[in-house]
């Protein structure tokens, strides 16, 4: 068995866990790992402030948990079997996805608005106490989108190029981004570090990611919005991958929006009728049917490889 084929072995090991899974309940690796920045983050501003020291933290918070990665995985010649498996699974979150965005899509589908915007409140930042039918669906819709990516296809990706500790690497620069990234007087600077390495990190991740969604959905729409759309979005890398997946689902997303309480306008995505409750359904069903899709190109690479045995000692495919 090719290294590759190896570690596509190991992907559909971390799929089905999650599939069967979810997120731990409790104790999620996650959450501890959120404290863990925090205190960093404390332990950091008693002595700096502005983008080194925010580069600092980051370095802090990450590399070592990236460290104990590579370390657990060489106590044993095959102590990479379960190491990288469990690895990718704590990274993955396309089941803890879909139950979010079921959580949403149910009662909004039945009427129940008041219950549809306490649910999409628990994955979006905007203020969602004053939103109507359709902005509870244009924000659990675009929420899926943009966390298909996040949670999911940034993961593989990842763990595709580089094994359980690539995997880890992206999920916690990218909650770091969730922490430290914003534009506010408090994470200006020192969470510039943090925003552009994510930035670097999910800039293929995230093409890859918009290419996806519009092959399996209205291509020739999904293509001609991330063409004409995604330049005008802040985000280098949210940007394709809304708005090839509004393309690709044929609905309007974007347009004004609360954060903070303070109202943003922000550009279109897509094009086509407001969103509903099918929308947030549909966008779950994209990015199932992109996993599948690239397991199934993973997999055919695998088997087009020469079946040769090949070791990189301490490396991602062994």
């Amino acid at each position: 068995m090719s290294a590759f084929a190896l570690l596509v072995f190991k992907l559909a090991a971390g799929l089905l866990a999650d599939r069967l899974f979810g997120e731990p309940r409790r104790l999620h690796p996650l959450v501890g790992f959120g404290r863990w920045a925090a205190g960093v983050e404390r332990l950091v501003r008693l002595r700096a402030e502005g983008r080194a020291a925010g580069l600092a933290a980051w370095t802090l918070a990450v590399l070592p948990w990236v460290a104990l990665a590579a370390v657990l995985r060489a106590v044993h010649p095959l102590a990479h079997w379960p190491v990288d498996v469990v690895l990718l699974y704590f990274a993955l979150g396309g089941r803890s996805l879909a139950e979010h965005a079921e959580a949403i899509a149910a009662p909004l589908a039945a009427g129940d608005l008041a219950q549809a915007r306490t649910c999409v409140g628990r994955i979006v930042s905007r203020d969602t106490a004053a939103l109507d039918a359709a902005g509870v669906a244009r924000a659990g819709t675009e929420s899926v989108l943009e966390n298909g990516n996040d949670a999911v296809f940034g993961a593989l990706f990842w763990f595709l190029l580089a094994g359980g500790w690539g995997a880890l690497l992206f999920r916690l620069a990218n909650t770091l981004d969730a922490m430290w990234g914003y534009r506010t007087p408090r994470y200006l600077r020192f969470g510039w570090a943090a925003a552009r390495i994510d930035d670097v990190l999910n800039a293929l991740p995230a093409r890859l990611t918009a290419l996806t969604y519009a092959l399996l959905g209205r291509t020739r729409l999904a293509l001609a919005c991330w063409r004409r759309q995604a330049p005008a979005w802040d985000s280098p890398n949210a940007g394709p991958v809304m708005a090839a997946g509004a393309g690709a689902l044929g609905v309007a997303l974007g347009g004004t929006a609360i954060y903070h309480g303070r109202v943003e306008t922000r550009p279109p995505l897509g094009e086509g009728a407001p969103p509903d409750a099918a929308s947030i359904r549909a966008a779950v069903s994209l990015v199932r049917r992109g996993v599948l899709l690239w397991l199934g190109i993973a997999i055919l690479i695998a088997l087009a490889e020469p079946q040769v045995p090949i070791r990189f000692p301490g490396g991602g495919g062994a």
